[in-house]
């Protein structure tokens, strides 16, 4: 099936997300789009997908006009789509997830699931996902319940599949095997949108691709293009791909963890007895799938998790049993992997937010007052070291960018006298830009001699940054290698395997 959409813009008051943007999918053709945090292109495949109405132009199926009041009129015309947050619920089967929303019927008036456990065996069988009809989601690993998003849209009759962002939650082996899959796709006559901002997974499977930037197409490049031509695309600027840091020359331990055991308040184990130590002067990188146990980990370092067992000594100084303001007071910088929820107070300035870490004492407050020029002062010089772009220091948070808003908090947790650094995802949803930001402010507060906990699901960031890397399974770690072990063998590791049961 052909898609075009012809001069789609969508506006949000005075917001235009969306300017006027033409796309042809072919059939049979994997369609890349690209472009920065905030360029639209979700939105863009929202409208598509029915969730938003267009203020101008139209969408064209095999060159017909389309009017889609919802996801339903979208799907019934042929359109699927893949989120990067499977819309599953995990208490179903595969089968009843499959069903749901298309639910089919026996004479009696009973839900028909014979016939929907008989698509799953159909389309995986057509796959080779050797997927259990009857199996719980919540008992499959992430790569398999994709699979499930997959079947979900095919037994739809899909003939447009987009799919969004979807190797965020991915091991590199599952990364590979979907690749395989959209290829497979591909040849069946499907047509496929495929949205990242992984560039080396753009190059190895698209056929086009088109670039977005501030909610316009701002060029098409060919998968031959190399990473540096398209991400000048994505930004407008040339942009440097490689995180330059010199051999890491770490000096004593400094934060030390033993027998550290971390359980929910029904005693379910979320980090399983790990032990690790981490050096001044290093980057110690925590690599895994999401939901392993590394949310817990740096939580529990923070005092932010209340059932922890063992150690955490920094500097020979126990952390359990300290609040999380005594864990900052005491030289702990924490970048949280959701900066919206975590990190920033959406509703306080720019200023505001780079005082929260000192907000009872010298410099900002003295005698129980506010020093207002102290903290001006503060903020706009901040504000240039850091390149957040603002209209100045009294803009509320909330309406910055992601990258901008990651900027403040970067900029607040660094600005003190550190004796840790834990950064978490320090690069989620940010542009290739402030990706290139980031990664140096990381590197040089290592070169300052600070111990650096990085947190990240994305594998290039991780190799790139690491000095040393331990890999996390299901709580546990499972081993810890040397910052340029192959990606390979990281994978395996990732999906539980150790370094000697990699090795054999």
């Amino acid at each position: 099936m052909k898609l075009e959409l012809r001069g789609i813009t969508k506006r949000f008051g005075a917001l235009v997300a969306n300017d006027h943007i033409d796309l042809i999918v072919q059939p049979g053709e994997i369609h890349a789009l690209l472009g920065e945090n905030g360029a639209g292109k979700s939105t863009l495949m929202n409208t598509l997908y029915g969730l938003y109405q267009a203020d101008e132009g139209e969408i064209l199926l095999d060159d017909q006009v389309q009017a889609f009041s919802g996801p339903g009129d979208a799907m019934n015309a042929g359109i699927g789509m893949v989120h990067q947050h499977f819309m599953l619920i995990p208490v179903f089967t595969v089968a009843e997830n499959v069903m749901l929303g298309n639910e089919k019927t026996r004479a009696a008036g009973l839900l028909d699931l014979d016939a929907a456990r008989a698509k799953v065996r159909e389309i995986s069988a057509r796959f080779g996902f050797e997927i259990d009809p009857d199996a719980k989601i919540e008992d499959l690993p992430v790569g398999v319940q994709q699979r499930v998003e997959i079947i979900k849209a095919l037994s739809r009759n899909a003939n447009v599949l987009v799919f969004d962002e979807p190797t965020a939650v991915l091991t590199p082996q599952e990364t590979d095997e979907l690749m395989g899959i959209m290829r497979q796709l591909k040849d069946e006559g499907t047509s496929i949108v495929f949205i990242t901002h992984k560039l080396r997974e753009v190059r190895e499977v698209a056929d086009r691709i088109t670039v977005i930037r501030l909610g316009a197409v701002v060029g098409e490049a060919s998968p031959t293009a190399s990473n540096a031509e398209l991400a000048s695309l994505m930004v407008g600027r040339a942009v440097d791909l490689t995180v330059d840091k010199d051999t890491a020359t770490p000096g004593d331990d400094a934060l030390v963890v033993r027998d550290l055991t971390v359980t929910d308040p029904l005693g379910q184990v979320l980090v399983d007895g790990i032990s690790f130590s981490i050096r001044r002067g290093e980057i110690l990188a925590i690599a895994g799938v999401q939901g392993n146990g590394q949310t817990e980990l740096t939580e529990a370092i923070m005092g932010l998790q209340r059932h922890t067992a063992g150690s955490i000594s920094l500097d020979g100084a126990e952390l359990i049993g300290r609040s999380t303001r005594q864990v900052l007071d005491a030289g702990v910088g924490f970048v949280p992997e959701d900066r919206s929820e975590d990190g920033i107070v959406k509703e306080f300035t720019i200023a505001e937010n780079l005082m929260l870490d000192r907000s009872t004492g010298e410099p900002f407050v003295k005698r129980g007052t506010l020093q207002l020029a102290d903290l001006d002062r503060f903020a706009e010089e901040k504000v240039r070291e850091f390149d957040v772009r603002a209209q100045g220091i009294t803009t509320k948070v909330g309406r910055l960018s992601g990258g901008n808003q990651q900027k403040v908090v970067l900029a607040r947790e660094l600005s003190r006298e550190l004796r840790l650094f834990i950064a978490a995802q320090p690069t989620r949803g940010l542009d290739v830009g402030s990706i290139e930001f980031v990664h140096k402010r990381i590197v040089a507060t290592r070169d300052a001699g600070v111990p650096v906990i990085v947190v990240s699901t994305e594998l290039d960031e991780v190799v790139a940054l690491a000095d040393r890397i331990a890999v996390m399974y299901r709580g546990r770690i499972v081993g810890i290698v040397p910052g340029d072990t192959p990606r390979d063998v990281l994978g395996l590791m990732m999906a539980g395997e150790t370094p000697a049961e990699v090795a054999a």
